[in-house]
């Protein structure tokens, strides 16, 4: 098994405190029907900077800054990204990109 990044993009906010807990309550179900597949149910991200390689500072996280991220495993990319197609990051808005990482030390 290979550990896969979702990166979650974009996405709306709840309207209400009520569908904050279905959103939750969305959330809640998806990682708990991944079961040991989640390595880490991550966090949403908040403010970024991106430092560039000549160290000028910018605002923002670029043109598609990343919203929050999750580590899972699974047999292959084409699992992970089956894994991923029912994130409830997809009925806000948003999108999930999915990256394979792999051990370098």
């Amino acid at each position: 098994m290979s550990r896969y990044l979702l990166g979650y993009h974009g996405g709306s906010m709840p309207d209400s405190p009520a569908e904050g807990e279905k959103v939750m309550a969305a959330w809640n179900s998806w990682i708990g029907g991944l079961g040991a597949r989640m390595v880490d149910a991550g966090n949403p991200i908040g403010p970024a900077k991106i430092i560039s390689s000549n160290g000028t500072v910018s605002d923002g996280g670029g043109a598609n800054p990343l919203t929050g991220y999750s580590v899972i495993e699974a047999s292959s990319l084409d699992e992970a990204v089956k894994l991923a197609s029912t994130c409830p990051q997809l009925s806000a808005g948003g999108s999930v990109e999915v990256a394979e990482t792999f051990n370098v030390m």
